[in-house]
């Protein structure tokens, strides 16, 4: 199984995933066009996936989802309620695929298990992709780490964690009403540095090899922030077998071969 993160970030989140029979796309959060040329890079094309999974209907996570599905003719797995807000914000009915948030489905030969997650969306849920052994995590959008989101990601072998903030600078951002931060800092928000740090010491193990820290703030978070937080509380957990990747919102990451 291969992993690439084409971009996540506050602006735009998507993640490309590759069995010898399997492609799937994990959000689609950028213009149809970026994640075109994002696909490009891997020498890739939409018109080759085998389907869109989505995790909730927010803009960073669904913009180019009508102009991929419809034109490749995709079709696109999520939760009813998503269904019905995407449907309602973009005008669109596409080749839907539902799934109950906690069931899990087969797309070829890759098993997605879904999960609950608390976010300020309808019904949002993370996933667990399994093949031959080798299993992903997609944790992102979450105000706080549930017992149920610590049970489904344990084990994993990579995971794609939010780290979306650092607290004091959200709290001291001059471009955000004081609305917006205690929206971003409640349990139904997105996690901090420390939150994130905070959840891998829970689920931490021999099978986690691979740790990629999504979902960044572009005003209230720095790469190198998140890494140093996280870095030190790997380092305090004697966790020398991970590697850590802070995620990009304009680039790609470096593919990952389970």
């Amino acid at each position: 199984m291969k992993l690439t993160i084409l971009g996540s970030g506050s602006a735009g989140n998507a993640s490309y995933v590759e069995t010898d029979e399997t492609r799937l796309l994990v959000d689609a959060g950028f213009s149809g066009r970026q994640i075109r040329q994002r696909l490009a890079t891997l020498g890739r094309v939409p018109e080759n996936l085998t389907a869109i999974l989505i995790t909730h209907e927010h803009s960073d996570h669904i913009s180019g989802l009508a102009a991929l599905a419809e034109k490749a003719r995709l079709p696109v797995y999520c939760n009813r309620a998503t269904m019905e807000e995407i449907k309602r914000t973009l005008g669109v009915n596409l080749d839907f695929r539902l799934f109950v948030a906690g069931g899990g489905f087969e797309v070829g030969d890759i098993s997605v298990e879904t999960f609950s997650i608390p976010h300020d969306a309808q019904d949002p849920v993370g996933f667990v992709l399994r093949t031959n052994g080798s299993s992903i995590g997609f944790a992102t959008d979450l105000g706080h780490v549930t017992k149920l989101v610590l049970e489904r990601i344990r084990r994993t072998n990579a995971l794609v964690l939010e780290s979306n903030h650092d607290v004091k600078m959200l709290q001291d951002c001059p471009h955000r009403p004081w609305s917006l931060k205690q929206r971003i800092l409640s349990r139904h928000g997105h996690l901090s540095n420390e939150a994130a740090a905070d959840c891998i010491a829970e689920i931490m193990s021999d099978e986690l090899r691979h740790l990629y820290l999504g979902h960044l703030s572009r005003d209230c978070n720095k790469p190198e922030l998140a890494q140093r937080v996280m870095s030190k509380r790997l380092a305090t957990l004697g966790a020398t077998h991970v590697q850590l990747n802070v995620t990009s919102q304009g680039v790609p990451s470096p593919t990952l071969v389970l």
